[in-house]
């Protein structure tokens, strides 16, 4: 292991030089992210400049950013289901004809969801189920032409992850059986969607990925193997998982041949919450067979891995593919909550061939809640290089970029009061996700469930 840090308020990010080549596809080739010299540096007006207060109320954005309602909770679905479920979380963006772009975006309803997503024929996995995912189609003008439920019948649907195919995973945040919170099915599954015709997916449970608390998913595009985050709530908290599919690429449907479940052992590294030091590196990573995947009588964060165990971690969310390597999130540690030690957001780099794990960037300590930089939760590249990442923290809500010499920046904040003017309250972002070609950023509020097209300059 090397290791290279020092530390930095949350108005600053982390990136030593131990963070030299970390790669990041972005318009089709690798893209330095992080340069080896880099120091941290302070927010500024880094980014696309300040803020500006949006008049009416809803979302602030730098000058010469606009954004565009696409739809809201409770509003009736255009495709005339019902109306549009609550709780938008994580999301993708994918190519259609003549420039239109379909928005496939999950919905983490509970079993006291406030507006379920609407029972549809062949779509429902579990009449009891609140949540699943709806799909949007999107014109090369920004407006939308459909909007109608993919999935149904599912729990608690947090995140998910693109495939190479063109379909999307959606995730379900539960351990849930059938004939608790009133379910007839067993809840946990990973479920492909289709986002152009969800009846070409159905309501089919991936059940040989696993059973557990989901949060997010990355594809290889070289191998097929899908990398798993698990978001467990409590101690001993999450693990970072592999699918190894039988059939690999093998497109729609293929992950239903089912395959093999392992998951990652750092050696001498039970918690990743100990390791503070960006740069550090960790070669030799084991991959081990999860001993029940399905999770029959134990949770799988509990089950037997042998006697050198398994690595955990607290609140693994965020997780996409970038170049050679999978990056994944931990949104924040806490010793309060069980941790080993305390972090304010980790942002990890898996290399297969190298079988190395990187710690590329450090976020903390908290000082201002009004202000970016702390527990990052969805995430993804952006067009102007960097990282686009939804703050799921405490305080004031951004979306917030960070810029490939280190620095955050504020992108956008959620200016919708969900407390009092007393004691006010702002909903999480989820589902940060661009348009194909790189001009719109999508983005959920988790509540009131808003998603919103944000145009602007985005390359400049």
């Amino acid at each position: 292991m090397t290791t290279t840090g020092r530390s930095a308020t949350r108005r600053q990010l982390l990136a030593g030089a131990g963070a030299a080549g970390v790669g990041i596809a972005f318009s089709g080739a690798l893209s330095e992210l992080f340069a080896g010299t880099a120091t941290a540096q302070s927010l500024g007006h880094a980014g696309y400049g300040p803020l500006v207060p949006d008049p009416k109320g809803l979302l602030d954005l730098p000058e010469g950013f606009r954004y565009r309602v696409l739809s809201r909770q409770g509003d009736e679905l255009r495709s005339g289901e019902g109306k549009v479920p609550s709780s938008h979380d994580g999301m993708a963006a994918f190519a259609g004809r003549a420039g239109r772009v379909h928005l496939v975006r999950n919905h983490e309803n509970r079993a006291n969801g406030a507006v379920p997503v609407p029972a549809v024929e062949g779509l429902t996995y579990d009449p009891a189920g609140k949540g699943g995912c709806t799909a949007l189609t999107v014109d090369s003008r920004g407006r939308v032409l459909s909007e109608r439920v993919a999935i149904a019948g599912t729990a608690v649907n947090c995140a998910g992850g693109p495939t190479p195919w063109g379909t999307w995973l959606t995730c379900e945040e539960t351990e849930d059986k059938a004939g608790t919170n009133g379910y007839t099915k067993d809840h946990g599954f990973i479920f492909e969607v289709d986002p152009v015709d969800p009846h070409r997916t159905g309501a089919v449970p991936l059940t040989a990925m696993g059973r557990f608390q989901h949060e997010a998913v990355a594809v290889d595009p070289r191998r097929g193997v899908v990398y798993e985050t698990e978001d467990a709530f409590e101690k001993p908290f999450g693990l970072f998982y592999r699918f190894l599919p039988k059939k690999p690429l093998g497109g729609r449907g293929s992950l239903r041949a089912g395959g093999r479940l392992q998951a990652m052992r750092v050696p001498g590294v039970p918690d990743l919450s100990t390791v503070q030091d960006i740069g550090a590196e960790f070669d030799g990573i084991e991959w081990v067979d999860v001993p029940d995947p399905q999770a029959a009588q134990t949770p799988i964060r509990f089950q037997d891995f042998g006697r050198a165990g398994i690595t955990h971690a607290q609140k693994l969310e965020g997780c996409y593919w970038g170049g050679r390597s999978v990056y994944f999130v931990s949104s924040f540690a806490r010793r309060s909550d069980g941790s080993a030690a305390d972090h304010y957001g980790q942002v990890w780099r898996y290399d297969p061939e190298r079988r190395t794990l990187t710690l590329v960037i450090v976020f903390g300590p908290d000082t201002d809640l009004q202000t970016p930089g702390e527990s990052p939760d969805n995430i993804c590249l952006a067009p102007c290089g960097g990282l686009m990442v939804c703050e799921d923290g405490e305080g004031a809500q951004h979306v917030y970029g960070v810029t490939r010499r280190g620095e955050v920046y504020a992108m956008a904040r959620n200016r919708q009061n969900i407390g009092t003017p007393d004691e006010p309250e702002w909903g999480e972002f989820a589902g940060v996700t661009f348009s194909p070609d790189g001009d719109t950023m999508y983005v959920n509020c988790y509540k009131p469930g808003t998603t919103f097209a944000v145009t602007g300059p985005w390359r400049r």
